[in-house]
């Protein structure tokens, strides 16, 4: 190239780099300012719920039943939170061990589900074999039933292999969550084939791309099945197939606490902030997270 067309392409660069410092903004200040009113106003319509359900639990009995009721505590206390410990305390089932059941199902349910979604996903998503698009179809189909459809079926096929009353009545069907397979697949499908083909070309095995290039690039995926999963299985309160006590998850044993009446409606309010801090939680440091790698990882053919 010549030097005059570098010349003409340094000062086009130049030229755009001045059009784009000039250019401004479609929306004028008042519209800026009314958008800005628009999703502060959305937010506080979606943090009210869970601001009303704190101050709830903070609430002594009197400032429960006050009517009209006051969306702040006037005197605010942790007593509904010490009779929860202390009821939960008189059970024959400590709350360590509600606690614990839950944990272990939310956590090897959740870990279980997004390695096979992200496994049977990968195999959809880059390789073509025999009847591939009619099980994804298969996988698009079974997303349409929801859990009051199919819970005959699985009590029957759960009975039938022996896991009724055990953990792996709630564990093992959560692996095969359809929406867990169509989310990784649909993003695996922009992930770069190039990219995967470089890293065969230099000596990689199957299991290393898919844990070294695959998984860390689809990242926001996979973080966002880890919010729904942990969200279900967290809430679970696995009733239908677990009957002995010391099995019970901890939601189940906190509803019945919420179920005991007027007198434990202090309880029962320390009882859904106890319900929904986990996944609260979980999602604020999933969703940085996410944020974080789609706006620092975006890969193209």
């Amino acid at each position: 190239m010549s030097k005059v067309k570098v010349r003409k392409k340094e000062k086009e660069i130049v030229y755009r780099k001045k059009l784009i410092r000039r250019r401004k903004p479609n929306r004028s200040i008042f519209g800026d300012l009314a958008l800005y009113l628009f999703l502060a106003f959305m937010g506080v319509i979606m943090v009210f719920p869970i601001v009303y359900a704190v101050n709830s639990a903070l609430k002594p009995l009197d400032e429960l039943f006050m009517f009209p009721p006051k969306i702040f505590a006037i005197n605010p206390t942790f007593d509904n939170f010490s009779d929860l410990f202390v009821t939960m305390g008189k059970s024959w089932v400590t709350f360590s061990r509600y606690l614990f059941n839950t944990v272990f199902i939310t956590f090897v349910g959740t870990a279980g589900h997004l390695l096979v979604a992200s496994m049977g996903a990968f195999v959809l998503a880059k390789y073509d074999f025999p009847g591939g698009s009619t099980f994804f179809k298969l996988v698009t189909v079974a997303m349409m039933f929801s859990g009051y459809v199919t819970a005959i079926p699985n009590y029957l096929i759960i009975n039938a292999l022996g896991w009724v009353d055990t953990y792996w009545a709630i564990v093992i069907p959560a692996f095969a969550s359809p929406i867990g397979l169509f989310l990784m697949k649909q993003f695996m499908e922009g992930l770069p084939t190039a990219l995967i083909e470089a890293a065969k070309i230099d000596g990689a095995n199957e299991w290393k791309v898919f844990s070294s290039i695959v998984m860390p690039n689809v990242k926001p995926a996979w973080m966002t099945l880890i919010i729904f999963q942990v969200q279900a299985l967290w809430n679970n309160k696995a009733a239908t197939f677990i009957y002995s006590e010391e099995r019970k998850t901890l939601v189940y044993a906190l509803q019945q606490i919420q179920n005991g009446g007027i007198a434990r409606t202090g309880q029962a309010a320390a009882v859904l902030v106890v319900v929904m801090i986990v996944p609260i939680l979980i999602f604020v440091f999933s969703e940085s997270q996410i944020l974080e790698t789609m706006a620092s990882s975006g890969l193209k053919d």
